[in-house]
């Protein structure tokens, strides 16, 4: 099938989209372009103010701790939510959304003591600390592998953004894929961190409006009402969170809360994104109180989105209705289903508010990346370059990070699976143990750099071991044994490996007394208690 999706579909269907084919075709478009103009108008807007790299990395330390939470939230669901979340309820269950059932209790344990520190502890970088704490070959594997894992990141939304105007246009996806990324790295040029923040607090009110609506939708749509929807879904288990087996060989629930304990930890200890908004809040308190408050809207607008896939499938099943050839992977499902189903200017603010919450994420993660190239490789090499030069390096970067970014996308294209199900995978072996390093760097007072160096080293060991036995064949023609467990445990037994090592070396080889710093939970705790911090503090005071 080559033609448009009205040329696919059932003579029903082609029906009633003929009789709006007029007013979708401009009403649609013009939503869209609208809606683009106002994210470059604010862009704009902002842009007037960067003319520092703290107002265009930090936004100057004067964001409110409500506009920052929703941040969070937008920079987290995205486009990865919009269209894998209900693509993986589709074609399976609800389990792939546990993992983010951690992103509440992980800062609820670790949040009050790691965002103030945060703040005064470093300047920009969140690999300031490990380069404080370790020495600067630490500082920058740090954020070395972070910078791979957020470019693996960004390449799945430059990719789930192509697939989704290709399952709606037909399109070919190798060519939207060179426009979203003009249009991300434009959007990153012009603006700085306190733009992309302003612009996510409208697209996650947005999204969380079109969840809402979809869900109407396919509540009441299909013959039968919700009950009949909701009870075709729960009795084939298209509402299960999955396997309560103890089994760490499968996807089962045990699995993923250990992944979604570590990616979560490590997201809001050594994710420069998230410690970048930390240092934006206007104080310690509003800080804290924005993390707390994105990390609650995460779970129920993730559950809307699963329960939009689930309800989907339900609605395929219900009324026997026919997907088109090149709808051949449950990421595509919604996207299929809104352009086709909802009336128009609907569907338009649908794909409004998915290119704006996709062009937000990615200019959030060029300015990330571009800080990390600045703050912990350009000014490590010139300490004593001015502002002016580190600001313009930053913006030569983001140039060269959406290039890079690009790549990956192109190579997913031809991917098999869920996109979901890929990016965990991914993730979990690219993590490089950071959240292992970082508790090794903040709870062991006698971990010297080379504690940090065996502890790399065995993650780096045990990760390489186990992606290549991951496959029986690898294993059998390397003649190693196999890793058996699932994929997703890559990362979660790095991180043990790196901790355990680093801190078996900690004991045998421990740091003279006079070697210490006040870079630990427990000298951080006492130089708390001596000198209170203020509360209202703006601006970080760099512990180095």
């Amino acid at each position: 099938m080559t033609g448009a999706p009205i040329l696919a579909m059932s003579w029903t269907n082609a029906a009633w989209i003929g009789a709006t084919s007029i007013s979708a075709a401009w009403i649609n478009p013009a939503v869209i372009a609208l809606y683009l103009v106002v994210l470059l108008a604010l862009g704009l807007y902002f842009s007037r103010r960067q003319t520092t790299t703290e107002s265009y990395f930090v936004a100057r330390r004067s964001i409110p701790g409500w506009a920052m939470g929703i941040s969070l939230l937008a920079t987290i669901i995205t486009s990865l939510t919009f269209v894998s979340y209900p693509g993986s309820a589709f074609a399976g269950d609800w389990s792939l959304m546990m993992p983010g059932v951690m992103i509440l209790i992980v800062p609820m344990i670790a949040g009050f003591v790691i965002v103030p520190f945060y703040r005064h502890a470093v300047r920009m970088s969140a690999f300031e600390y490990f380069g404080s704490r370790f020495g600067r070959p630490v500082r920058v594997y740090a954020a070395l592998m972070f910078g791979v894992g957020h470019l693996a990141k960004m390449g799945f939304v430059f990719y789930l953004l192509a697939l989704t105007v290709n399952s709606i246009t037909g399109w070919r996806v190798e060519s939207l894929l060179l426009l979203a990324g003009a249009a991300a790295v434009l959007y990153a040029l012009v603006g700085g961190l306190e733009a992309v923040i302003w612009a996510d607090v409208l697209q996650a009110i947005l999204l969380a409006c079109g969840a809402l609506v979809a869900v109407g939708y396919l509540l009441f749509l299909p013959p039968g009402g919700p009950a009949h929807a909701l009870g075709v879904a729960w009795h084939a288990h298209k509402i299960s969170l999955g396997s309560t087996s103890l089994s760490l060989h499968s996807p089962t629930l045990l699995v993923l809360l250990l992944y979604g304990t570590f990616f979560y930890f490590q997201k809001y200890t050594a994710d420069q994104s998230v410690v970048q908004r930390y240092l934006s809040a206007k104080t310690d308190r509003s800080a804290l109180r924005g993390i707390l408050l994105g990390a609650a809207l995460c779970i129920p607008v993730w559950a809307l989105f699963m329960l939009i896939g689930s309800l989907l499938w339900s609605y395929y099943r219900i009324t026997g209705e026919h997907l088109p050839a090149y709808v051949t992977k449950g990421d595509q499902i919604f996207p299929y289903f809104f352009s086709t189903h909802l009336p128009a200017g609907v569907a338009g603010l649908f794909l409004a508010a998915l290119f704006g919450a996709a062009m937000a994420m990615l200019a959030s993660d060029l300015n990330c990346l571009a800080m990390i190239i600045v703050e912990d490789g350009y000014r490590l090499l010139r300490p004593a370059s001015p502002d002016r030069a580190q600001l313009r390096v930053g913006r030569i970067a983001v140039l060269g990070v959406g290039a890079a970014a690009l790549a990956v996308a192109w190579a997913l294209i031809h991917s098999q699976g869920t996109a979901l199900a890929l990016y965990y995978g991914v993730m979990s072996v690219v993590a490089g143990g950071l959240a292992g390093l970082f508790l090794l760097a903040f709870l062991s007072t006698r971990a010297t750099p080379l504690a940090a160096y065996l502890g790399i080293a065995a993650n780096l060991i045990f990760t390489l071991w186990a992606t290549l036995t991951a496959s029986a064949s690898v294993a059998a023609r390397l003649h190693l044994p196999r890793f058996t467990w699932h994929e997703y445990m890559i990362g979660v037994v790095g991180n043990v490996v790196l901790l355990l090592v680093g801190y078996a070396t900690a004991i045998i080889a421990p740091a003279s007394r006079a070697a210490r710093n006040g870079l630990t939970l427990w000298t951080w705790l006492e130089q708390r208690k001596r000198e209170p911090v203020d509360a209202q503090t703006v601006a970080a005071s760099p512990a180095a």
